[in-house]
């Protein structure tokens, strides 16, 4: 007679716990208020991640049809790495994807939210490791005066013209050390369009950053190409690592979490079988190791 009691109390336990459940994201987020507030930094408070959290929700309605246990997990990334998510600084993004899940030996795709690091926010936690002294990535226009060259004495020279400056033609990210260590790498316009349509997964979105700000994200692909050659810290690197993954679990280390992206194909996606076929043959000609 025990035994069934038990049993009967651990349903009734279990009844009220799939109460308590939140029901949409804006509980969701409520109740995780407390896990935020401990990895949130201290420049950022509670009550304005959260407001963020639900801006990024009314602005992208997209996200509240995605896992809240992916929702959370790209929330808790951000505040761990004291950037805010879908906002004017453009310091990173949370962004809605179909991600592949294995159910009863099919795969199927489950609306789920990436973390991706924005332009703004690799810089910040670029100076934040305290190996630069200055760490920058700009637009070349058609009509600036622009050299360079690589080599054993290698050069930049760029004089933005004063006015009427064209369109844009290259982009260059250039840093110095603090041991007067320097480095720059210089990318056309085309090579980032080319690397954009073969290894970004939200190029085709219409909430992607690449849709609404092309040059920001094209920087920071200028930016991770210079950076992987610069003497960084462990930490800075695992803070990078986080770019672009999917997480449906929290910690109080997020970059301890496994990354569960395992993308093939954006759910909100403009296809262009031909196009495609034509960026992954050129992707082949390009560095595999770059970060998306």
């Amino acid at each position: 007679m025990s035994g069934v009691k038990s049993q009967l109390q651990k349903k009734a336990e279990n009844a009220v716990s799939e109460k308590k459940q939140p029901s949409n994201m804006r509980e969701w987020i409520k109740a995780m208020e407390p896990e935020i507030k401990k990895a949130l930094p201290s420049v950022i408070t509670p009550e304005r991640f959260t407001r963020m959290a639900l801006t990024a929700i009314t602005v992208n309605p997209k996200l509240a049809n995605c896992t809240p246990k992916s929702f959370m997990g790209a929330l808790m990334n951000a505040a761990q790495l004291g950037l805010e998510p879908n906002t004017q600084l453009g310091q990173a993004y949370l962004i809605p994807y179909e991600n592949k899940r294995q159910v009863n030996g099919q795969w199927v795709k489950v609306p789920e939210v990436q973390f991706q690091i924005g332009y703004k926010g690799l810089i910040d936690l670029a100076h934040r490791s305290s190996e630069f002294t200055s760490i920058q990535a700009h637009e070349v226009y058609e009509n600036d005066q622009f050299e360079y060259e690589y080599g054993l004495e290698p050069k930049l020279v760029h004089k933005p013209a004063m006015e009427d400056r064209g369109k844009v033609k290259y982009y260059y990210a250039v840093y110095r050390l603090k041991n007067g260590g320097y480095g720059f790498e210089v990318m056309s316009r085309q090579d980032v369009l080319s690397h954009a349509k073969s290894y970004s997964q939200s190029y085709n979105s219409q909430y992607s950053p690449w849709t609404n700000n092309f040059d920001e994200m094209a920087k920071k692909t200028v930016l991770k190409k210079v950076l992987k050659y610069a003497p960084i810290k462990v930490e800075f690197q695992r803070s990078v690592a986080e770019d672009g993954s999917i997480k449906t679990e929290l910690a109080g280390d997020m970059s301890e979490v496994q990354n569960e992206n395992v993308f093939e194909s954006d759910s909100y996606e403009v296809t262009d079988d031909e196009g495609k076929n034509e960026d992954k043959e050129s992707g082949q000609e390009n560095d595999q190791q770059e970060i998306k």
